[in-house]
């Protein structure tokens, strides 16, 4: 057991926290008390999720991992036309300023309409997947992380909790999980399930094992989607039976202690059962539809990852472009 530096009464909460979220009871809890709130470690109030585990000693060792400076972009462009998920859209306009002023100056301005954290290369944050529960006094309550009702946080203009303004950067060290490349494949079937052998067989062919997987680390799976982006159509077809990891998968990287878990495509299945692991239980957020092209071509599998979610008050998600650097 990795400890971290924290206390041993840390990582026994880590472990009974695993327990506990394992089960999904719908009756007896609270808001103040339920089966996967308050958060053990850190506290009823805590909006910051994993993010918590980038530390500063966590930054330093990403930064010890750059031996070439060469950087590798891991987002789509965000563009008009590119693959959209049911009705959600993305449409930039610019309008263009007439001169003024002794120099005769002009500019341009955007105007965007868009889903603005749920569109291209996107980041899930707390305020984006619930459950609704039934409470211990009979009552429904629609329930986030950390035991945050839709009551306490929807407003008309933004989140009044769980806002993606709350959390921290991301700089950490990456890990590749090549699920298709071990396989010997270039993208993986539509509905194929990863599982925990799986991982173990990609991480082995790379070279690493499970036990070099450190808290705070942000992991990234290669299903061979980036290949579909560039194709809406051929993207759309193959949507409904998407790869993805399993609830198996879930679990582990929840005792692994992982602070981002990344793909080429989408989280999990249409069930969203491993959102709500994740996100809901565990706050562990996604990034997802990631272009991992050149990183595959270049076998790079360990490296310093960056990410920093827009400080977009009260958003459910956040656009970005995450880079890893080697």
């Amino acid at each position: 057991m990795k400890f971290c530096g924290r206390a041993v009464i840390v990582a026994v909460a880590i472990c009974i926290y695993g327990i506990v979220l394992s089960a999904a009871p719908t009756m007896g809890q609270t808001r103040d008390q339920g089966p996967w709130w308050p958060h053990p470690i850190w506290g009823q109030d805590d909006q910051a999720g994993a993010s918590n585990w980038i530390t500063p000693e966590k930054i330093l060792d990403a930064i010890s991992l750059v031996k070439t400076g060469q950087v590798y972009e891991l987002g789509h462009v965000y563009e008009r036309g590119m693959p959209l998920l049911g009705q959600r859209t993305f449409a930039l306009f610019i309008a263009a300023g007439t001169p003024s002023g002794d120099n005769q100056s002009i500019y341009n301005n955007e105007f965007l309409s868009a889903e603005i954290g749920q569109v291209g290369t996107q980041f899930d944050g707390f305020g984006h997947v619930g459950r609704r529960m039934t409470m211990a006094d009979g009552s429904t309550e629609d329930v986030y992380y950390n035991g945050f009702t839709a009551d306490e946080m929807q407003s008309r203009y933004g989140l009044r909790q769980l806002g993606i303004e709350n959390m921290k950067p991301y700089i950490t060290r990456g890990i590749l999980i090549d699920v298709a490349g071990s396989k010997g494949l270039e993208i993986l079937p539509n509905d194929y399930t990863v599982t925990l052998s799986d991982v173990r067989e990609a991480l082995a062919k790379q070279g690493l094992s499970e036990d070099q997987i450190e808290p705070g680390d942000a992991l990234i799976f290669h299903y061979g989607w980036w290949r579909l982006w560039a194709d809406p159509e051929q993207f759309h077809a193959a949507w409904p039976g998407r790869p993805g990891i399993g609830k198996e998968v879930a679990e582990w990287l929840i005792q692994q202690r992982v602070s981002m878990v990344g793909s080429d495509a989408a989280t999990d299945d249409p069930s969203a059962a491993v959102h709500h692991e994740l996100i809901l239980k565990n706050g562990i957020p996604n990034l997802e539809f990631m272009n991992l092209e050149e990183l595959v071509a270049d076998n790079v599998y360990e490296f310093m990852f960056v990410f920093t979610p827009l400080r977009i008050k009260g958003a459910t998600g956040s656009p970005g472009r995450p880079l890893a650097i080697r």
